[in-house]
């Protein structure tokens, strides 16, 4: 299309300006040489002629242009519309309510673009109100878990159930309703933040988003924005810092009021005094609620059922704070060097 742009937006140009060239020169010679009815006047009415119609015709090019754009781009949301689900839970036939215990049996994951395998032989069981934390470093597949979670992929091989019913037994909308995910990358609408929080709850009332604000430590922020929980935020949130965006939210899963929850190192851009403020209110508002915190940085503060340590996929280390710092593996490193990093600072 760039080629095509190229070559004939301008030659029309040029067709137009030789066009207009060979009238001024003609009608020049004809009112040189004196011929009938030749004037000035009639060479600026021929030009005029000229233009208004070549304009129509290189027209037809933009048209065509933006014609074929369309057409492009009516194709691209045509195909996402007729995918199919992967997984259309077509053995389900009643809705379930999700307790909050969940097992994984010797679970294998690889990406299927990409070949990169994931997870490997993970196993791990979580009883209804345990708070686990997973940590890793950087590729060492703990979103992958949140995601295999949220039926987003499905895997290889193992069974990952809920309430021990198997997850493809249990419909994806019933999984999505019941448990709230704050991931990475936050997505904010260009709406007001009062909308965003309460987005995709019906019926939920201003008492109840500053409730879900507070608990994520976030209220007092908002309420000093000009127009409070009525501020217009822009696209993807950008008239808000990181740690606002985070906050934000983690009110938006907190106000759903689910059994399970999963956050996927939503505090990664706040400060170490915000950190510890929502740490608080989020220890106090999981207390009978079943919580997966994915996470790099280590949380002291917050007391774990399990800490389950990842390593290419693997479970290389799990279980409290005190016995993995005793065995002074993997775990200990992180923390020792985490500790180190914020003496420095």
């Amino acid at each position: 299309m760039a080629k095509t742009e190229a070559i004939y937006f301008p030659s029309m140009a040029l067709m137009i300006g030789l066009s207009t060239l060979i009238t001024i020169m003609v009608g020049s010679l004809d009112v040189v040489n004196n011929a009938d009815g030749a004037s000035v006047g009639k060479i600026a009415e021929f030009v005029l002629y000229i233009q208004m119609l070549t304009f129509p015709v290189s027209a037809i090019g933009w048209t065509a242009s933006m014609t074929q754009r369309a057409a492009v781009s009516q194709k691209r949301v045509n195909d996402f519309l007729e995918i199919e689900p992967s997984n259309p839970n077509t053995l389900v036939n009643k809705a379930v309510v999700l307790q909050g215990n969940i097992l994984f049996e010797h679970v294998d994951f690889t990406y299927p673009h990409t070949g990169i395998k994931a997870i490997k032989d993970f196993s791990l069981q979580i009883n209804k109100g345990d708070k686990i934390a997973i940590v890793g470093k950087t590729g060492s597949g703990k979103s992958t878990i949140a995601q295999l979670l949220l039926n987003m992929y499905q895997a290889q091989k193992g069974i990952i159930c809920y309430d021990g019913i198997p997850l493809d037994k249990i419909n994806t909308n019933d999984i999505r309703t019941q448990i709230s995910y704050v991931p990475q990358d936050v997505f904010l609408f260009s709406e007001t933040v009062e909308n965003n929080i309460k987005f995709g709850i019906e019926n939920a009332t201003l008492d109840d988003v500053k409730r879900a604000a507070a608990q994520a430590s976030v209220h007092t922020e908002i309420e000093k924005f000009e127009k409070g929980y009525h501020t217009l935020i822009g696209e993807r949130g950008v008239t808000l810092s990181g740690g606002q965006k985070q906050r934000i939210s983690i009110a938006r899963a907190l106000i759903k009021k689910p059994q399970i929850v999963i956050f996927d190192d939503c505090l990664s851009a706040v400060d170490a005094k915000t950190e510890k403020e929502v740490i608080g209110n989020l220890y106090s508002y999981l207390l009978d609620k079943t919580a997966i915190i994915i996470t790099h940085r280590i949380f002291s503060l917050f007391e774990f059922d399990k800490i389950v340590v990842l390593e290419e996929g693997r479970i290389a280390e799990e279980g409290k704070h005190d016995d993995l710092m005793a065995k002074k593996g993997i775990y200990a490193d992180m923390y020792n060097r985490q500790q180190l990093h914020t003496t420095e600072n």
